[in-house]
């Protein structure tokens, strides 16, 4: 079993090059099958995540070459438009190639997507939106089995500002006849990359971004090159590491337009952030205030993806914070373990309230999904003491060697290989 081992209390000291955004890079890789030629793809990090969608692309038929942070694919001798059951369970986000499948094949079998357990995302929205645009799903002992010889352009309304569902309805857009209108649509800035991409490719999609997207669809798409955007979650994770360190970090790459509210809240409990030409600077030599509330909304709100970071944070903050989950049900699966380290914190509900403490002791204590095993490897950065995390498997999927990238910036921190 593998584990990463924390000493805590060392302050946060150095610079860190901002990953590839997890979020945007898989629908940009799923959007390779839309074209039977090469497409490159750079500053990929090298996640559990990737290298399952690498894996997906292998399945269908895909030449796949990684140089790095590179990887270029080969869609040309695609041969399959199933994807194997077992894959899509490890990951949620496999839902998406459904709509490029569909596009490119006129049929798709994927298995039921998996992912982790913060609770229902349910895929209704990707098939109310893709039945309407002239395909026929059925399911069928775990599997969802599509078929359409020609999608059609229509007009679609999300009742729920999902990313998945936006991704899909854009992947399968691209070539279906005439315009597709999606209305209250997500506006993360992973759509507006997903878009970029696909523009390259030779797509006609306006409004990426905002509550209204419309694509206008064309025969043929063709291979393109395209970086994909830094993540603002990871982004986010390390400005916390400096505020419960009491460190100062430069991040370069950052985008300080796509973590408005998150800077703002780090702002308001004491961090001194800084713009500069590179991406960020944040220092705080002292204890952190508490925030009055934190409530999860969809972007540009507060994201539930720096919910539990967040809550780390506040475990430690001068006063009493109260977070309200507004997206998942089941996202506060790290409560129990900051509470083995000795937070305060009381869960009803989807509301919790966290009662800040002097300081965090360092404990044996598991993740259980990805956002949450980042707080519990920040609460053990600011704990006294020795803390051992298990779960690292989660972690996984969303940063890049973060052991390494701590450890460089001063933490005592190193992953243990049992």
């Amino acid at each position: 079993m593998n584990k990463i081992v924390v000493e805590g209390g060392v302050p946060i000291s150095g610079e860190i090059t901002v990953q590839g955004a997890k979020n945007a890079v898989l629908p940009i890789l799923a959007a390779t099958v839309l074209t039977d030629s090469c497409s490159i793809i750079h500053n990929c990090p090298r996640l559990r995540d990737v290298e399952k969608t690498v894996q997906i692309l292998t399945d269908l038929g895909c030449n796949i070459k990684r140089c790095g942070g590179d990887i270029e694919v080969d869609a040309s001798g695609m041969k399959d438009c199933g994807i194997d059951e077992r894959l899509m369970r490890e990951m949620r986000s496999s839902i998406i190639f459904l709509g490029a499948i569909l596009s490119r094949c006129g049929a798709a079998e994927v298995g039921m997507p998996g992912g982790c357990p913060i609770g229902l995302r349910p895929i209704d929205l990707h098939l109310k939106a893709l039945r309407k645009m002239g395909a026929s799903i059925c399911e069928d002992h775990g599997y969802l089995k599509c078929e359409c010889s020609r999608l059609k352009g229509c007009s679609i309304h999300l009742d729920f500002p999902s990313v998945g569902a936006t991704e899909n309805v854009m992947l399968a857009a691209v070539r279906a006849d005439g315009e597709t209108h999606i209305t209250n649509a997500a506006r993360e800035p992973e759509i507006i990359d997903l878009a970029g991409f696909l523009n390259k490719m030779g797509a006609r999609i306006r409004g990426a971004g905002s509550s209204m997207v419309t694509i206008e669809g064309v025969p043929l798409l063709h291979g393109a090159e395209y970086a994909v955007m830094p993540d603002r979650i990871v982004a986010e994770t390390y400005l916390i590491a400096a505020m419960m360190t009491g460190g100062e970090l430069v991040l370069r790459a950052a985008v300080p337009s796509h973590m408005q509210a998150v800077i703002s809240a780090l702002a308001e409990m004491g961090g001194r952030i800084e713009k500069s030409h590179s991406g960020l600077c944040i220092k705080c030599h002292r204890r952190p205030g508490s925030i009055h509330i934190i409530k999860t909304m969809p972007y540009p709100g507060f994201p539930t993806d720096a919910q539990s970071p967040f809550m780390a944070l506040a475990s430690i903050a001068d006063g009493t914070s109260v977070f309200v989950e507004n997206i998942f049900e089941n996202r506060f699966r790290h409560v129990d373990e900051l509470v083995r380290m000795g937070a305060d914190i009381k869960v009803e509900g989807r509301s919790a309230v966290v009662r800040g403490v002097r300081s965090l002791c360092g404990a044996n204590v598991c993740a259980e999904e990805l956002r949450g095993g980042a707080a519990l490897v920040l609460a053990a950065m600011a704990a006294e003491g020795r803390t051992e995390i298990t779960g690292t498997e989660f972690i996984d999927r969303g940063y890049e060697d973060i052991e390494g990238t701590l450890s460089r910036c001063g933490i005592k921190i190193k992953r243990v290989i049992n």
